[in-house]
């Protein structure tokens, strides 16, 4: 009960907008008033109740207005159509018990936020006309179509020509609270703006009946809930069970059930969409509940349920945290019905359409315009379409339009790869390790998703996109959700590798997997130099040549040929084979404290050029070297310093300079002294071998020295060494 102070006023507000929505659709759909009602209780009490989802409202909906209207004619008559609402349930039911709510997870976001914002755009558009006193129209007409023969543009323009002064003043004041709520008084959250602006509007008009009879607002103007029957209220009208044999009842049964379920599955997505916390809703759960709210529905003398997006996006953005603000909302709906239908009726319809169009101004921002723009063409086109489709058409139209141009883009595209995932034991910890494909489609969004949010807390996980130079905006926006929402609240610590900036494939320097004798013997001093240093960047860039070790290993077996020898020092961070990306077999390593010089080490050197080959020797010092900050703080117990003792001179040398200089800033003595220590190692061994020394004056060797940045990666490199240096 702990959220109840969010969901009991976001309850309210939702309740309020619903009322005259349910009324609405019933009025649309050519059945009794009292059926919308009785929809819109069991959309919140019994669907909120079994539903998965903790944001999604349900009701009646416009969507289904028309295939009503239509059907009770065919049918001829309500208690007919009841017995076919009662058949859409039970198969709605059947669908989520065989999981056919799966098809949910294979809608575009694109198509969704399509969706988000042509409802935007529409609830701005049919609402205008009631926000200036023009109430020609029932408040829920989602149809581009209109049930007396206009179009949404048409009827909007032809309301400019009936204001009504009071309407204009209450929607203008309401609207300017809203916005001034959002930004401004947001603190005072223990009621949601949009049950001030309600009441702030019955009392306004109050006013307007005292002191401005021309402003006061009356009649058509005004919620107009019909005064109940009680004996009405609790007389079942069951259902015809004897129309159960006629085909046409069964049509109609399977039309309702598709048609809801689809509406169902993409307005949960929406919602799941605009949640701030990106809950996933179970859509199979979601489509049983619908099922059951259907079967009541047909049972009790209701319209058919689904998911409406108008009311859970109010539900969202009046702060609802659980699913009880839609269980509450059915319960109002439930007891006003009741108690207090004369209070309900003085509700202005121009405060519920500021409140609408508040709305549609959140869900169709001009920010979600320029991000899908930004996202590119295959992002932008289906959203426009999905858009253009419900305005020009209807809401299933409209998605099927946007869907069907998504499936040309990933027609085009075609990209359907499978993505792995293992565990892994580092130390102690078990690590979830993910490892995206060289592509990844929108098709893969539901294993992903699930894999992602059934992950259990406390995990370490690795997702990595190495290997990957394609990933769809879907997933993008699913590895987003999962970083900044589900993962910090089910502290999971993730690690996510290898994503960039760009998925398309780019050229990269190409190694042979392993160097045989004849490949070696072309390259000289100078290419192999630059082979490092091309693996350095790719090492930088996380763009790391295929190890196929496994291979490498045969093919070495036998025989080595490498290009280079690396005397570096035993910090951990500075393996060379990792640095310098290289493969079995490409270079021999030499590491010792302080990338000193011994004559063990000379004797290796040698020995590496003359009997195995090697071409370039590498002295690679690095910075934060714990053996040069040693020599720095003149640490010399025991056999330590046989090493500070060697890298002395460097770190005297520098200090040297330093004092007729000036002074160094923090770190600067241990960075220069590093680089000075790796260039006296190579003069150490130009002067204590006359062999390496001889080989490098005539060419046929190459000797230089390098500087590791442990912070960024990168590694610098001095002068190649030349005869008479």
């Amino acid at each position: 009960m702990k959220n109840l102070k969010y969901d009991l006023p976001a309850g309210l507000v939702v309740y309020l907008v619903a009322l005259p929505l349910c009324l609405g659709v019933a009025l649309a759909s050519g059945a009794p008033l009292l059926s919308g009602i009785i929809s819109g209780v069991i959309g919140g009490i019994v669907v909120g109740f079994f539903s998965g989802s903790q944001t999604s409202v349900s009701g009646p909906a416009a969507g289904l207005a028309a295939i009503v209207l239509a059907s009770i004619t065919r049918l001829g008559g309500f208690e007919i159509f009841s017995t076919a609402l009662l058949i859409a349930g039970f198969l709605q039911m059947a669908g989520g018990y065989f999981k056919g709510g799966i098809i949910a997870n294979y809608i575009p976001s694109n198509v969704i936020k399509g969706l988000l914002a042509a409802i935007g755009i529409l609830l701005i558009l049919k609402q205008i006309p009631h926000a200036i006193g023009y109430d020609a129209d029932h408040e829920d007409a989602f149809s581009f179509i209109q049930p007396n023969g206009e179009n949404t543009f048409s009827h909007l323009l032809g309301s400019f020509n009936h204001f009504n002064a009071g309407s204009l003043v209450i929607s203008f004041i309401s609207m300017l609270l809203l916005v001034l709520w959002d930004k401004t008084l947001k603190k005072v959250n223990f009621l949601p703006a949009s049950l001030i602006v309600v009441a702030l509007s019955i009392g306004l008009n109050e006013v307007f009946r005292r002191f401005t009879p021309d402003f006061y607002i009356e009649g058509p103007h005004l919620v107009n809930i019909p005064s109940p029957d009680i004996s009405e209220l609790f007389t079942i009208k069951l259902p015809a069970l004897s129309a159960l044999a006629d085909y046409n009842v069964w049509i109609v049964a399977f039309t309702i059930a598709i048609v809801a379920s689809l509406e169902t599955l993409l307005n949960l997505e929406a919602v799941d969409n605009i949640d701030p916390h990106k809950r996933e809703s179970p859509p199979n759960k979601e489509l049983i509940a619908q099922g059951l709210g259907n079967m009541l529905a047909g049972f009790f003398g209701g319209l058919p349920v689904t998911s409406v997006i108008v009311r859970s996006s109010v539900n969202i953005d009046a702060g609802a945290k659980t699913k009880l603000s839609a269980i509450l909302h059915g319960l109002f709906l439930l007891i006003s019905i009741l108690t207090i239908a004369s209070v309900l009726n003085m509700i202005p319809l121009a405060t519920l359409a500021s409140i609408l169009i508040m709305t549609g101004y959140k869900l169709a921002k001009g920010k979600l315009f320029k991000e899908m723009f930004q996202k590119g063409w295959n992002q932008f086109i289906p959203f426009i379409a999905t858009i253009m489709g419900i305005l020009l058409t209807d809401l299933l139209i409209g998605i099927l339009i946007g869907l069907g141009v998504s499936i040309f883009y990933l027609l085009r595209s075609n990209f359907r790869n499978p993505f792995k995932i293992g565990k892994e034991n580092v130390y102690s910890n078990e690590t979830i390790r993910i490892e995206l494909p060289n592509q990844v489609s929108f098709l893969n969004k539901a294993t992903i998703k699930e894999t992602l949010w059934s992950i259990p807390e406390n995990s370490q996980v690795i997702i990595d996109a190495t290997n990957t130079d394609y990933i769809d905006n879907d997933v993008l926006e699913i590895l987003k959700d999962f970083k900044e929402v589900v993962a910090p609240e089910k502290k999971i610590k993730l690690n996510k590798i290898g994503l960039k900036k760009e998925y398309q494939l780019t050229d990269h320097i190409q190694f042979v997997n392993v160097l045989d004798k004849n490949t070696r013997e072309r390259l000289t001093p100078e290419a192999i130099l630059n082979l490092l240093k091309a693996g350095n960047e790719r090492f930088l860039k996380g763009k790391w040549s295929k190890k196929e070790f496994m291979h490498q290993m045969n093919a070495t077996a036998t025989g080595q040929f490498p290009m280079v020898a690396v005397l570096s020092c035993i910090d951990s961070r500075t393996s060379p084979e990792v640095v310098f990306d290289a493969n079995l077999g490409d270079l021999i390593s030499i590491r010792i404290g302080g990338n000193i010089v011994s004559p063990e080490i000379i004797g290796s050197m040698e020995l590496s050029h003359k009997e195995i080959g090697i071409k370039l020797i590498v002295v690679m010092g690095h910075s934060n070297c714990g053996a040069v900050n040693a020599a720095i703080h003149k640490i010399n117990e025991g056999k330590i310093a046989m090493i500070t003792n060697k890298i002395q001179p460097s770190v005297d040398k520098v200090a040297l300079i330093v004092g007729k200089t000036g002074t160094l800033l923090p770190g600067e003595l241990l960075d220069k002294s590093s680089r000075l220590n790796a260039q006296n190692s190579v003069n150490e061994i130009l002067s204590s071998s006359i062999y390496l020394r001889e080989q490098v004056g005539s060419g046929n060797l190459g000797i230089v020295a390098a500087y590791y940045d442990t912070n960024t990666g990168n590694i610098s490199f001095e002068a190649l060494v030349t005869l008479g240096q």
